[in-house]
């Protein structure tokens, strides 16, 4: 049984979805201490819950990690380890996850200096990688993700105590409005959607596939969408996109023949580590949930 004792953001143990407001700063540090990003462009993340920066990092670059890429899915076509994730229906490769820990080309990535003083800028202290991965929705064939707040998962299944972590997701190819671009609802990580029915141990097996618990109600995400719409940052290959633990997004199916993939790195305080998950299950395994 799920105990909500000294939990601020209790999930997955009420009959019914709650609307639970956030506890947890946005930004941890207003004081500008980098380069990379303005007041403005901070101010529009603390208030929408992401920030998109177009061509962060420049062509030669990209097609360097592209070429790496490539040889990654060729490496993992046929692997059978938990890490690398196939799509739900097929043996495509859906992601491969802890990219930082097995490949030195994408732990580079997540060293990247201006990414992190974004971050630190953001979090308001030092990181650490709590989770990457090298997402993958290829042409005609690339499923959805469906609306799901991180945090949520990280919390309950996780033990991530507060909300002060962020994600980076790296555009590989051009993300147009078509190719199944990450969407986001601007302003719902001010508000926790506490979401309904207990989990199955070892969960991830089939959620990093396609999830089941701890995806929030319809009722829930009409009432954030009424609140922030939804927006669809879009734009050149080598794109960023910055967006905190708790927005509510998602993607939709590629039918596209324009393949989407990304470079997708969780940054989690220090001072933010993890603890015995909230759902009173065993923790999730470290490829997906760095504990050390």
């Amino acid at each position: 049984m799920i105990s909500s004792t000294h939990d601020l953001y209790p999930s997955r143990m009420y009959p019914e979805p709650k609307l639970l407001e956030r506890q947890d700063p946005v930004v941890y540090n207003r004081r500008i201490q980098q380069s990379e990003i303005q007041e403005e462009q901070l101010a529009f993340y603390e208030r929408n819950g992401y920030l998109f920066l177009d061509r962060f990092f420049d062509e030669t670059q990209v097609a360097e990690w592209k070429k790496e890429l490539k040889a990654l899915l060729e490496l993992n076509k046929h692997a059978d380890k938990p890490e690398v994730i196939r799509e739900p229906g097929s043996e495509e490769i859906r992601s491969v996850f802890a990219v930082h820990r097995d490949y030195p080309v994408f732990r580079n990535i997540t060293q990247h200096p201006g990414i992190q003083a974004i971050v630190k800028q953001i979090l308001g202290s030092e990181v650490y990688v709590h989770q990457s991965r090298i997402n993958v929705k290829k042409g005609f064939t690339g499923k959805e993700f469906y609306w799901h707040s991180d945090f949520e998962t990280w919390h309950t299944e996780d033990g991530m105590p507060r909300m002060r972590a962020l994600s980076c997701s790296i555009a590989l190819e051009d993300n147009n409005a078509n190719n199944g671009p990450l969407m986001i609802v601007p302003g719902s990580h001010r508000t926790f959607v506490s979401c309904v029915g207990e989990a199955p141990d070892e969960h991830y097996k089939s959620s990093l596939r396609r999830q089941e618990y701890g995806v929030p109600d319809q009722e829930s995400l009409r009432h954030l969408v009424s609140q922030g719409g939804i927006e669809a940052p879009t734009g050149k290959a080598g794109s960023i996109v910055l967006f905190d633990c708790n927005v509510m997004h998602g993607s939709n199916s590629n039918i596209t023949p324009y393949p989407r993939s990304n470079i997708f790195i969780v940054y989690n305080s220090v001072e933010n580590r993890l603890q015995t998950p909230y759902s009173g299950k065993q923790p999730r395994p470290d490829f997906i949930a760095t504990r050390s």
